[in-house]
């Protein structure tokens, strides 16, 4: 009886610990991720200011 009630509660954990990782990505109804555009400055080879923008989303 007590081998019965260890093996079901370490198959409990085992199964809300691989649930866990699995519902890290979710951003659910209504939610989307954070954006933010990001302006990197450089200049070329005749010394013109090249300003490039990127979408960041986390």
């Amino acid at each position: 009886m007590r081998k019965i009630i260890v093996s079901s509660a370490i198959a409990a954990v085992a199964a809300i610990s691989f649930a866990a990782p699995s519902q890290a990505g979710y951003y659910g109804y209504g939610h989307k991720p954070h954006c933010f555009i990001k302006k990197v400055k450089s200049y070329d080879d005749y010394g013109n200011v090249i300003i490039r923008k990127f979408k960041v989303c986390k």
